[in-house]
């Protein structure tokens, strides 16, 4: 089992103090979220709340999570990065290749990728691309992904599909080893997308019931479009299992990396910087020492 930190809308001048808080208490990944902007009036509900409302204020900080893995990867040697996720349809895939890749040159190749579609139309229309297309768009931004980030170094490359299209061309630099790109999302849709084009599968807040169906179906798919013998990883935030036993069995379901967000069960004012460095040592301490 390996151990994830999530940072989650964590105030920029958090985000190097706990990087190296992370890296020296033992985690292996640190994951940051994306958010372009906040519409103050959206047309659609937030599908992981209970009502549909946002559970954060438009002034709550997002940093680029481009960004903000640069900066804490060059104040780090050892932790890998993530995004979780990355909204991908609503960016140029060219872009995203250039970033990405020197992204994992800059850091010595410990970034991945978590991709995910977005929920709000305004992200859509405000960013001049097409909803309805999401999916599909998406499908081939993870082809030309791999063709830019996919090892080897600079590779001329050329993608002819349906959305994108363009002829030989280089982008350097590029990695040596293959930048890994997980998929995120419940619906049957992101699983299989998940099986069929992804290293692996990331969730949201789940349950423990939610993440164990998720496995299963992502194996199902995975022995549908022969990749059952591709490594594939499951990084899970799981929101009912708060223990070694509960994190034991997550492992026995297929879960093979573990989010922790361990300020919030601290007892202190989980906001604070002080308090969310302290959280780490205890959890590596009580949990993955022990686990």
């Amino acid at each position: 089992m390996r151990w994830t930190v999530a940072f989650p809308m964590f105030p920029a001048d958090h985000l190097l103090p706990m990087a190296r808080a992370a890296e020296d208490a033992g985690f292996d990944t640190i994951t940051v979220p994306d958010s372009v902007f906040f519409p103050e009036n959206v047309a659609e509900k937030y599908p992981y709340s209970a009502d549909g409302s946002r559970f954060w204020a438009g002034d709550t900080p997002f940093v680029d999570p481009f960004v903000a893995i640069a900066a804490m990867a060059a104040v780090t040697e050892r932790i890998r990065f993530l995004t979780n996720v990355v909204k991908l349809p609503i960016r140029d895939p060219l872009l995203v290749a250039k970033q990405l890749s020197s992204m994992a040159v800059l850091s010595n190749e410990r970034v991945g990728l978590g991709v995910g579609l977005s929920w709000m139309p305004e992200e859509f229309t405000w960013t001049h691309t097409d909803m309805k297309t999401r999916g599909k768009r998406a499908d081939e931004m993870i082809e030309i992904l791999r063709l830019v980030c996919g090892g080897g170094g600079p590779q001329w490359v050329e993608y002819h599909g349906r959305y994108y299209d363009f002829d030989r061309l280089m982008i350097a630099p590029a990695p040596q080893h293959a930048v890994p790109i997980s998929v995120g999302g419940l619906s049957e849709p992101a699983l299989r997308r998940a099986a069929r084009l992804g290293d692996g599968w990331i969730s949201v807040q789940n349950t423990a019931a939610d993440i164990s169906d998720a496995i299963d179906a992502l194996t199902r798919y995975r022995a549908e479009y022969g990749r059952s013998d591709v490594p594939f990883e499951i990084n899970a935030l799981c929101i009912d299992a708060f223990d070694l036993d509960g994190y034991h069995r997550l492992a026995d379901a297929g879960v093979t990396e573990l989010q922790a967000v361990p300020w919030y069960f601290s007892g202190g004012d989980p906001n604070d910087l002080t308090v969310q460095v302290d959280s780490l040592s205890r959890f590596a301490d009580e949990v993955i020492t022990r686990f």
